[in-house]
């Protein structure tokens, strides 16, 4: 790693309802992608998990949000697949938009008020114990 690349901030975001994860990022990456798919399983594949853990994620979102987010229906000549409900489907908007703008505005807040971190450097030596300013002085 090079000490003086540009650092950038990265953000996640999730909400918890009494300690529980009830939304994240991730989450509703996964139910945008069953939607662009029509499928759940396509959409676990998408991103590397088993179909299990991906039917897993959703059913905890609907318990906790009391609200059912997905729809199945069966097969038939081309197999079944998902759908988002309307719930669902509004979750995932109101979501996209709560999120748009987000890494802007903290990568704005990041700058004003730690820059590049070079005040670390310009402050401090490597033994973090004394600042470099005085030491010179």
């Amino acid at each position: 790693m090079e000490p003086h690349a540009p650092v950038r901030i990265r953000v996640k975001c999730w909400a918890e309802q009494s300690g529980a994860l009830v939304l994240s990022d991730w989450r509703i990456e996964l139910l945008t992608a069953v939607e662009e798919r029509g499928s759940l399983s396509a959409a676990a594949d998408d991103f590397g998990v088993a179909y299990r853990v991906a039917w897993g994620k959703i059913r905890e979102m609907e318990q906790r949000l009391g609200v059912k987010l997905l729809q199945g229906h069966s097969g038939g000549t081309g197999g079944g697949g998902s759908a988002l409900t309307p719930a669902g489907q509004e979750l995932v908007t109101r979501y996209r938009r709560f999120r748009a703008g987000l890494d802007a505005l903290v990568e704005q807040r990041f700058a004003e008020t730690l820059g590049d971190l070079a005040f670390l450097r310009e402050r401090y030596d490597m033994g973090c114990r004394t600042p470099a300013r005085e030491e010179q002085e």
